[in-house]
């Protein structure tokens, strides 16, 4: 089991606004003025970067450890459910049309399931995770 979030550096520029990089996704990077509109952007940014990462059909690295100077940023919950969902597809190796039949659903239903562009009822994802043998726990935390 791990966290849905990812490891963020925020360093403050000349201008003193706070810029947003992920060691996972070199190519992310985003700012804000001040630490709380950083965050906020930063939880944009990596949404949005493993939407693209996924529309591309392209691996998604799970997140790397938490070092010294670094922030974690949650993954946006509108995406946890699908990207929980991509990596057991990829760790199952099991075909779009297998997890179909598992579900005796049509194969466009599970296409966009891993579609991040498309809304999905949670229950739909919980159940085709259930049925590879994963599920997803929330948990809540103090911000600070």
């Amino acid at each position: 089991m791990f966290t849905f979030a990812y490891p963020a550096v925020f360093k403050r520029d000349e201008d003193k606004r706070f810029l947003v990089s992920f060691p996972d996704f070199p190519t992310a990077h985003t700012d804000g003025a001040d630490a709380n509109e950083a965050m906020e952007e930063a939880i944009d940014c990596l949404g949005s970067s493993i939407a693209f990462c996924m529309a591309d059909k392209a691996a998604v690295r799970k997140p790397s450890r938490l070092k010294r100077g670094q922030k974690l940023v949650p993954v946006p919950l509108w995406i946890v459910g699908k990207l929980a969902l991509y990596w057991a597809v990829r760790e199952i190796e099991i075909s779009q049309s297998e997890l179909a039949r598992r579900l005796n659903v049509r194969e466009t239903v599970v296409r966009r399931m891993l579609d991040p562009n498309h809304d999905t009822r949670p229950e739909k994802i919980q159940a085709a995770l259930e049925a590879l043998g994963r599920r997803v726990v929330m948990a809540y935390d103090d911000a600070a």
